[in-house]
């Protein structure tokens, strides 16, 4: 068993590590690491399929780091070498998906974490090592950066069985994709490889399986580095420019620019500059 949480190759871990947090099961795994936080899909046997107790773990993790100043990135990512998130736990459906009202159940716990992952102000990058299937690329698309392994696979079987796909998560698939790929993927509901899903834009970068985490780390600790009321105002306006025009909090965005000019960081970046030194950003 790994006491290393942030390696891919993470077998299930129980029992708290430093700088846990208690989401409420042993199947989902939050942490701090200096910066960085971590959310693992701690479920390797079942390649990392998602239980109700993880969805629900998932905003109790977001939570905690939203109120974490020092959390200036979270990184996602599945216990072991198999799966990213292979999709929903779907041994779990007849007790909990079999009738309408467990159906809505299952889909306000599921809806409400991805709205958490939504609510997340600082970046959020996707570590995807093998199997990235069904709720799992939800879950990806829900970062901000995807990252993965060569031998990574990537699809949406809904049309193989014959449940129906939230508008919510059809929505961020198109806006990441186009409505052509998006179509492809959801029609056909055949796997595409690593290099496919980087050519049509699912993920950013495709590295070697045994670079990964340091490429994730790499990529993690440079925006960690940066000035973080910067990044935030930067994700912020971003995340507005892919609303409908009428939809869009301009003033939320001016007043997240405005604030970084008001900063001790800003300052601080002015200064550095001057004295050709690194700067050391607080996110104040």
């Amino acid at each position: 068993m790994s006491e290393h949480l942030t390696a891919p190759n993470l077998e299930t871990h129980t029992g708290p590590l430093a700088g846990s947090i208690d989401t409420g099961t042993e199947r989902l795994i939050a942490r701090r690491d200096g910066h960085i936080g971590w959310i693992i899909f701690n479920n390797p046997l079942r390649r990392n399929a998602v239980s109700l107790d993880m969805w629900a773990g998932v905003p109790i993790a977001v939570e905690a780091f939203r109120a974490d100043p020092d959390i200036h990135v979270v990184i996602v990512t599945g216990a072991g070498d198999q799966a990213f998130i292979s999709g929903a736990d779907i041994s779990q459906f007849e007790a909990e998906r079999a009738s309408p009202q467990a159906n809505a159940r299952y889909g306000e716990v599921s809806g409400a974490a991805h709205a958490a992952l939504g609510r997340l102000e600082v970046p959020l990058i996707a570590m995807i090592q093998g199997f990235c299937i069904g709720g799992g690329l939800a879950v990806a698309l829900a970062c901000d950066l995807r990252i993965c392994g060569e031998g990574a696979r990537f699809a949406i079987p809904a049309a193989r069985l014959g449940l129906g796909y939230e508008y919510p998560g059809i929505e961020r698939l198109v806006g990441v994709v186009g409505p052509a790929v998006a179509k492809e993927i959801l029609f056909t509901a055949r796997h595409f490889d690593a290099e496919e899903a980087k050519a049509v834009g699912l993920v950013n970068h495709v590295v070697p399986v045994l670079e990964l985490e340091a490429a994730v780390r790499a990529q993690a600790e440079m925006i960690a580095a940066n000035a973080p009321l910067t990044v935030r105002a930067s994700k912020l306006a971003v995340n507005e420019a892919l609303k409908d025009p009428d939809r869009r909090d301009l003033a939320k965005v001016d007043a997240a620019v405005q604030a970084c000019f008001a900063s001790d960081d800003y300052r601080e970046g002015r200064q550095a500059f001057m004295e050709k030194r690194r700067p050391r950003f607080e996110g104040r």
